[in-house]
């Protein structure tokens, strides 16, 4: 049994050095598996503190998971953060890619802010657990009826707590290269809140990471925080066209910081 070991210990990092789609999963595995380890010391950490499920949580969240870009061999490179300092609800819009988008959440995430997330996360383990104690707004997407109720409930929270949520409009990951249409949730739960809206947009991840191919290596996150789209006086009537205004900034902005240099992509190594 020790030699079998000790033979699995050598294997790999030989494996990290010989093969991609090794280092993919181990990397894909490692990340599920240390978020959930995080969980399990965040969950006592915000009953503690809060007592129970509170927005306030999400900043033990923060600070407990903004070390695990480093483990993957990620970094960010933020800017517009002036466009962040906004007081009062907001509404913030981000192009979504992959589970990777929570390390950059957290790595700008303004106090008092949670998300829009679907209702089956709410069932992951430890994470699950943590998320609803974080505040986090859980929406069934099969049910059109229930989203919409869903988010007029977020509203009024927005309007009587004063909290911020931050929504992937896309609805879904999406590593195609461009942005996918906007669904108009996150556009009518501005407007109903009248709260300005801020988008922020990450550059792609494809000179780093790519599902399909099984390509996990080092690289660099741009983000980019837009200045704020105010929504004061307008209607339903008005959700459409800011949806589109919303989507031409994000998109323009998406392909610029896409296009801006090479990934500075180091060793596949963790």
């Amino acid at each position: 049994m020790d030699a079998f070991w000790m033979i699995v210990l050598l294997l790999i990092p030989v494996l990290f050095f010989t093969s991609s789609t090794f280092v993919f999963y181990f990397k894909k595995c490692f990340y599920v598996a240390w978020m959930m380890f995080l969980a399990v010391f965040a969950i006592p950490i915000c009953i503690l503190k809060s007592g129970g499920r509170d927005i306030e949580n999400m900043r033990v969240i923060r600070f407990l998971v903004r070390h695990v870009k480093y483990f993957l061999g990620l970094r960010f490179e933020v800017s517009g953060w002036a466009h962040l300092q906004t007081e009062g609800p907001f509404v913030i819009i981000s192009n979504h890619q992959s589970s990777l988008d929570v390390l950059g959440m957290m790595e700008i995430l303004p106090d008092r802010c949670t998300m829009i997330a679907k209702k089956e996360l709410v069932y992951a383990g430890t994470v699950g657990i943590v998320c609803w104690l974080g505040g986090i707004v859980f929406i069934n997407r099969k049910k059109t009826s229930d989203a919409k109720s869903v988010m007029g409930q977020a509203a009024q929270t927005m309007l009587d707590q004063k909290i911020r949520l931050w929504v992937f409009p896309e609805g879904t990951r999406n590593q195609k290269g461009d942005l996918l249409p906007f669904k108009k949730g996150a556009f009518h739960l501005a407007i109903q809140a009248q709260a300005p809206i801020v988008p922020v947009v990450f550059s792609s991840y494809s000179n780093f990471y790519l599902r399909k191919e099984k390509q996990f290596k080092s690289g660099t996150i741009r983000l980019k925080i837009l200045p704020k789209i105010e929504t004061k006086g307008l209607t339903s009537d008005d959700v459409a066209t800011l949806c589109d205004k919303s989507y031409a900034v994000m998109r323009s902005a998406f392909l610029e910081v896409s296009r801006a240099g090479s990934q500075n992509n180091g060793p596949s190594a963790l």
